[in-house]
């Protein structure tokens, strides 16, 4: 995909095909093929945009909505959670058909901060704006039931500072595969605060039901109260994802991930990978 993205203008002899492309999250897997694949829908006027559910999933398009009307005021700490379990009702995926996702040099990263935790960056760039640096500390573990063949990114500890003044981040990855989790879909228990000066903001749900809460809840003057949204089921996700592209072509929006924020997106997320692997602070935009 990546390389023919990358010709998308015409070899001797052919016109260009014109088609908008819309691709699947991590678009790349270093900023100088997501600088190609900008270049190249450039060039041939057509859209270019990341297929992100998190980032437009019903409560976070709310909770954006209520913080840039200052709801809770300026944002100084964006907190995102994730663990992993096991279920009865959720989704039955092969151990076969993941394996690929152990190998970093097929993948990009591992299944837990690079494959999944793109989504988790992808939410905080959506609702705290551009990183400026990034700090990790990531951990492995050997899969259950695997007889020690495959290892996970995790447990693993993020921090960020985004480029707006006096506003932080974090995010904890977690291993738990012995803890049970009620999921219709993946069995990942996904939970976001925003911390405001007047106020807070949770999104309490995502893939799975950890929690006997709303899907958004706002606290603020001392009260808690849930924020009634439509299509808080995570396949709802997909369904807006898609209404956003079409909308996009029609001109009446703008992709939630173009290209320029999906490539945002990725720096953020490989500068806590080389966080991680060097000990020091990254700052993704330096990320190539």
């Amino acid at each position: 995909m990546l390389q023919r993205l990358a010709r998308l203008g015409p070899r001797q002899g052919e016109d260009r095909a014109g088609k908008h492309v819309s691709v699947q999250k991590p678009m790349a897997l270093c900023a100088a093929e997501a600088d190609e694949m900008i270049d190249a829908a450039r060039k041939a006027g057509v859209v270019l945009r990341v297929f992100e559910t998190f980032a437009c999933y019903a409560p976070a398009v709310r909770a954006k909505e209520m913080i840039d009307a200052g709801e809770i005021g300026d944002i100084r700490a964006v907190r995102m959670h994730v663990n992993t379990g096991t279920g009865d009702t959720g989704w039955k995926v092969p151990l076969s058909a993941w394996l690929w996702r152990f190998n970093a040099k097929q993948c990009g990263g591992g299944p837990l901060v690079f494959d999944h935790g793109y989504h988790l960056f992808s939410l905080a760039y959506y609702l705290g704006g551009p990183v400026e640096k990034v700090f990790a500390w990531i951990d492995a573990t050997t899969v259950k039931d695997t007889a020690g063949i495959a290892r996970i990114d995790a447990p693993a500890a993020i921090m960020f500072q985004f480029k707006a003044a006096r506003r932080y981040g974090f995010l904890d990855v977690k291993y738990t595969p012995n803890m049970h989790i009620d999921s219709q879909y993946y069995t990942d228990d996904d939970r976001i605060e925003v911390i405001g000066e007047k106020g807070i903001i949770f999104i309490n749900r995502y893939t799975a039901r950890t929690v006997d809460l709303p899907a958004l809840m706002l606290f603020k003057d001392g009260v808690t109260t849930a924020i009634p949204v439509e299509g808080e089921e995570w396949q709802d996700g997909f369904i807006a994802t898609t209404h956003n592209l079409i909308d996009a072509l029609h001109g009446r929006a703008k992709p939630r991930l173009d290209g320029p924020a999906g490539k945002a997106v990725l720096q953020f997320t490989l500068a806590a990978l080389q966080s991680a692997a060097t000990g020091q602070e990254v700052r993704p935009d330096e990320v190539k």
